[in-house]
């Protein structure tokens, strides 16, 4: 049977920055881990991501992937990165509180990392710098590859998710008089002040 190949759309490169195999395959966790939940990409606030991904290694990009897929972004404050330093997610319906975790196969992973792409940026050469002929033949792979090679898919399992009330009130800070949300000001000596005012 002949593998459907995903389209990742160029939005999503863009918004990445550059293109790189580990950005398309975060987008396919994230629709492995859709599909398996039954679920569509969060508008608002329907679905948590939990990525376990780290700060600062080889193929930190597949997050923004994931995020492009789900809709689970920091600025609607549903993703979590739990910086484990493994490429695998939880993605969580926040209505069912069904949950499911993908991670990527070790040995596609180990194949992955051994590319001469990665040899490359182990030299410090830059993503956007790496010859578009070294590199989209990975993304293209990426695209068409059988979803059970790329990863490992856990049963659906309950997890809840308790996210903090957001709020439309806001002060000036006496301090600095810039605007700050009243979740996250303090009171000192009976004044309103922003975090970092509050550390001086």
């Amino acid at each position: 049977m002949e593998t459907q190949k995903i389209q990742v759309p160029d939005w999503a490169y863009e918004f990445h920055g550059h293109k790189c195999p580990a950005m398309p395959i975060g987008y396919r966790a994230g629709l492995t881990a859709m599909k398996k939940l039954g679920v569509e990409k969060a508008s608002n606030k329907e679905l948590y991501l939990f990525c376990e991904n780290g700060p600062a290694h080889a193929a930190a990009c597949f997050l923004d992937g994931v995020m492009a897929s789900t809709g689970c972004t920091y600025g609607k404050g549903i993703v979590e990165k739990l910086n484990y330093g493994k490429n695998a997610i939880v993605l969580v319906d926040l209505k069912t509180k069904k949950a499911v975790r993908v991670s990527m196969r070790p040995a596609f992973f180990e194949k992955a990392l051994n590319s001469e792409f990665v040899k490359l940026r182990k030299q410090k050469v830059e993503p956007k710098d790496i010859k578009p002929e070294l590199v989209m033949p990975l993304i293209e792979n990426v695209k068409q590859m059988d979803e059970n090679v790329l990863f490992s898919v856990s049963e659906i399992f309950e997890k809840n998710v308790e996210l903090p009330k957001g709020t439309f009130d806001w002060q000036n800070c006496s301090n600095c008089n810039e605007i700050v949300f009243d979740n996250q000001s303090k009171i000192i000596d009976g004044k309103r002040v922003c975090i970092p005012c509050s550390q001086k």
